[in-house]
């Protein structure tokens, strides 16, 4: 197996409850995730990651309903949760993606993969060049497991790939720039309910108004540069919020 997606997804949200179950056009948010990502034409399967807490046996139930396989770890721990699952299958490359993000484009996930150079060890949107909402981060499999092995302080544990990028001394990085150019100003992610907001016009107009359910990242900048008014939503929110209050409560941990 070379190529395995595992998208990160949880229930206990504070800023927005149960974000990855709320219906987008007559489906979960995570149901639309992972559809979009299943168009993907490089990719051997696409997994779900969640924790052992009880509360997201709602991910574990949809996940069953749709024939997608999930991982189940720690709740804090969420690099031992990728590298448990990962090393049951060993895949080549581990493409670690969030729930969060259900105007995922596969096509941008098929470019980066074909752009991907054999030597590189991480391939992201490191330069942030692209809209808050279509991340990615490939990884391989032997930069997974060294990073379990080695990283010691608790955002390390809880962010996945901030032992790899912060280490570039140890791995060769390999930035995913945007192939038509910077639009990192956009927010399509979903962490706060203006967000919620956005990315369901951005669904009610594909879906609904014009019954496109294929509609692509620059079909969704095309819409929101039409309609600034939409796009200014949740312009008050910061990018990466959830890492930089993770780095301000930062402590060692010792890892399993």
């Amino acid at each position: 197996m070379k190529y395995v997606v595992m998208i990160q997804a949880r229930c206990g949200s504070t800023r927005l409850p149960n974000k990855v179950l709320k219906p987008l056009c007559g489906k979960p948010a995570l149901q639309r995730m992972i559809e979009r990502v299943q168009r993907s034409s490089l990719v051997d399967e696409v997994m779900v990651i969640t924790s052992i807490n009880k509360e997201n046996l709602p991910i574990l139930a949809l996940c069953a309903d749709l024939g997608v396989r999930c991982g189940v770890g720690a709740e804090d721990d969420v690099l031992d949760r990728y590298y448990q699952t990962a090393k049951l299958l060993k895949p080549e490359y581990v493409i670690r993606l969030t729930a969060d993000c259900p105007c995922f484009d596969a096509e941008l996930l098929d470019l980066a993969l074909s752009q991907m150079e054999p030597d590189a060890d991480y391939m992201g949107m490191i330069t942030e060049s692209f809209a808050d909402g279509l991340d990615l981060e490939i990884m391989k499999y032997a930069a997974l497991e060294k990073s379990w092995k080695e990283a010691v302080h608790s955002f390390e544990r809880e962010h996945v790939t901030q032992y790899i990028k912060r280490h570039p001394e140890i791995f060769r990085l390999q930035n995913f720039e945007s192939p038509i150019g910077f639009f990192g100003n956009h927010r399509w992610t979903v962490d706060e309910p203006e967000d919620f907001e956005l990315v369901t016009k951005v669904y009610e107009h594909f879906e609904i108004g014009e019954k496109n359910d294929s509609f692509g990242y620059r079909d969704i900048l095309d819409f929101l540069n039409q309609n600034p008014e939409i796009m200014a939503l949740n312009s008050k929110y910061a990018r990466n919020e959830g890492l930089a209050k993770s780095i301000r409560e930062d402590h060692l941990v010792q890892p399993e």
